[in-house]
């Protein structure tokens, strides 16, 4: 699968936290985030710009090692003023693509995953803020799309993670076994943006393909995404679930990491 490019991403990371900003722009900071309900909208917001923050820092200082929160810099707003959190977000963002963009993607920096790359990080955080800006859109009820490359790249990623994570012994992801099941995701509204997941007996794999699956998720390539991503409830009258629905919820209850 072809990956966007590290300016792509960069790009990314800056529109989407754009995005964000407006989103919760005059929106009550205090309300509960229906799909992160342990935090407020203030505290998302806090979430992403903590982790565009942690990331610069890796790569700033090409860190061979875990870094501790301790010592990322300006890791709150210093105010509680909503045009602070603005301005906060907004050069967190900046300063870690800046970063990025001068390391370019190949450079050797420490992470929590397969790949230990600027290249990753990049990747990264393009879909995290993508991702966490849908959980601000939920929140405040506003519009939301994403761009067929980025939404198809956000999918792809996602099942590296869970990929990874049943490799490294996570017990959810351990459990997403079983020859003879599959899972066909299709993006009506985008041409080839398929994907055939296929379980076996010791784990699952993954390819571009248009084939009869055990269920099919079907509907535009955002909400397919957001639902894949346990953004959008499978039952929503935004996508159809064709086949064992179980099957799918079976894959949407263990697909997690960390």
């Amino acid at each position: 699968m072809s990956r966007l490019t590290h300016d792509r991403y960069c790009d990314e990371i800056i529109a989407r936290t754009s995005a964000l900003r407006a989103t919760i722009h005059g929106a009550d900071l205090g309300a509960t985030v229906p799909t992160c309900p342990d935090w407020t909208l203030r505290d998302l917001a806090l979430h992403v710009g903590r982790a565009h923050r942690w990331v610069g820092e890796i790569v700033r200082t090409r860190a061979t090692e875990e870094v501790p929160e301790e010592r990322v810099p300006e890791d709150t707003p210093g105010s509680d003023d909503p045009a602070a959190l603005d301005a906060w977000l907004a050069e967190g963002a900046a300063r870690t693509v800046e970063a990025l963009r001068a390391a370019g993607p190949d450079e050797a920096v420490w992470s929590w995953a397969w790949e230990g790359s600027t290249g990753f990080w990049a990747r990264r955080m393009a879909h995290e803020t993508i991702v966490h800006h849908a959980d601000a859109a939920l929140t405040a009820r506003t519009g939301y799309e994403v761009a067929p490359e980025p939404a198809s790249d956000t999918i792809e990623e996602w099942l590296e993670i869970v990929a990874f994570a049943q490799a490294a012994g996570d017990k959810e992801a351990a459990e997403l076994t079983g020859a003879g099941r599959s899972i066909h995701l299709h993006a009506t509204d985008v041409p080839d943006a398929e994907w055939l997941i296929e379980f076996g007996e010791d784990g699952f794999t993954w390819r571009r393909a248009h084939e009869k699956a055990t269920v099919a998720l079907r509907g535009p390539l955002t909400d397919v995404m957001l639902v894949f991503n346990r953004r959008l409830a499978p039952d929503s009258d935004r996508v159809e679930v064709l086949g064992d629905a179980e099957l799918l919820d079976f894959w949407l209850e263990r697909a997690a990491f960390g």
